[in-house]
């Protein structure tokens, strides 16, 4: 049985500085998303001035994953460099920034390397505030990663709910990301205050400036391939989807992201405690199923409403999977932050392929058949989930003695020197 901690540690203090990390990295956490939900309601009006086809705007819109799968790896090195903290408020930053830059372009070459840029920023700052989330997890001793997905998932609908107001009052989008982007850049620096600064032994080698996810990743990269294809193709193409197939308006178009991003936030919010409940692989087996209803809705959608709904049950059926992914990868070998990106890196990839994939085969065929594959990918997820429960860490609490709050205890891991 794990001992209780010496009587000189200060536990009220520990346990403060914790909850308090728990509570900036979850602001971490919706900041990102909020940046991320404000763009995707703008894409339609992005394909309009562009005039994009289908298919090149499947093109343009592999960009940010492309941006993400090569700029991840380079995240460990710069928490290695720079610590957890500053690593996390400046990827942060720039991500912030970089969020309004693909409306301004005027071409598409132009386009494609603005959100080459706009995913390897968000990219980049995924891998450090996850690996956070994992730091904050391990020292609470209990599931907290889905929580913090669905914060992420509130900050896309904050940002995509004010995307849909800017859509409704005919609000240039060169107007809307900046003034939201600056908004977001001023809460970056107090977010972060609170942030454990993890910090490499003296020892330690630092990670190589790229290199290939680590075998724990493969499997856990797999599961996750299936979820972001679903999350990607529902943030990227929804609108259009409604629009072109269904008829539906220009804001009902963007309202349909707002509908899944609340539907994935409610579920990822109520996530941990359906995981400590019912384990991670059979939530993951009952959320397949969940969304591959949703698909089925979403390929027969011949009205709005039905197509609106689709995506919701997508929305609530893949919830979990991403920070269970991430989560189990976190605890998966002895430096998270590795794990974590080469599990990110994995999925991102898929993100790589699934807008081009949606666009060419709704060109060839339509996008009801683009929404068919995305359908069997969450029929996959049923099959997938077991890998979810091997070689993780229980999060059950590190220390059992009576009164001792887990969270003030250290983590079980060490890492390095830590602020």
């Amino acid at each position: 049985m794990p001992q209780p901690p010496s009587p000189d540690v200060p536990l009220n203090v520990d346990a403060t500085r914790v909850r308090r990390a728990r509570i900036a990295v979850g602001v971490v956490f919706l900041l990102h998303g909020a940046a991320a939900g404000g763009f995707v309601t703008r894409i339609p009006w992005l394909q309009d001035r562009l005039d994009l086809s289908t298919a090149t705007l499947g093109l343009a819109l592999a960009f940010p994953a492309l941006g993400a799968s090569v700029a991840m790896p380079l995240a460990s090195r710069v928490i290695h460099r720079h610590g957890a903290r500053a690593a996390v408020r400046g990827l942060l930053g720039l991500w912030v920034l970089a969020s309004m830059l693909p409306v301004m372009a005027p071409n598409l070459p132009t386009l494609c390397a603005l959100l080459f840029l706009f995913g390897a920023t968000s990219g980049m700052a995924d891998v450090a505030m996850n690996a956070q989330g994992v730091e904050v997890e391990e020292r609470y001793g209990r599931s907290i990663m889905s929580g913090l997905h669905g914060l992420w998932s509130v900050g896309t609908l904050s940002g995509s709910a004010l995307g849909v107001g800017a859509v409704a009052l005919d609000l240039d989008a060169r107007i809307h990301l900046p003034l939201a982007s600056g908004l977001l850049l001023l809460a970056v620096v107090p977010a972060c205050r609170w942030v454990i600064d993890v910090r490499p032994s003296g020892d330690e080698a630092a990670p190589p400036r790229f290199a290939l996810p680590p075998r724990s990743a493969l499997l856990i990269g797999a599961v996750g391939i299936c979820a972001v294809l679903a999350e990607g193709g529902s943030m990227d193409w929804s609108g259009v989807y409604l629009r072109d197939l269904t008829g539906a308006s220009e804001t009902v178009a963007a309202a349909s992201y707002t509908a899944f991003s609340a539907t994935m936030a409610f579920a990822r919010l109520l996530g941990d405690a359906v995981v400590r409940r019912m384990g991670p692989v059979r939530t993951v087996r009952c959320g397949g199923g969940i969304a591959t209803l949703g698909g089925v809705l979403v390929v027969t959608a011949t009205v709005p409403a039905q197509g609106v709904a689709g995506f919701a049950l997508i929305g609530v059926g893949i919830a979990v999977v991403v920070p269970l992914a991430f989560a189990a990868a976190g605890h998966s070998g002895p430096n998270p932050s590795r794990a974590i990106a080469g599990v990110a890196t994995i999925t991102y990839t898929a993100s790589l392929i699934a807008p081009t994939l949606i666009g060419a085969v709704g060109e060839l065929l339509s996008l009801r058949a683009s929404f068919g594959v995305v359908t069997v990918a969450t029929a996959l997820l049923v099959a997938g989930a077991g890998v979810l429960g091997r070689g993780g860490r229980s999060h059950a609490p590190v220390a059992s003695a009576p009164g001792v709050d887990p969270a003030a205890l250290p983590a079980p891991r060490p890492e390095g020197r830590r602020e």
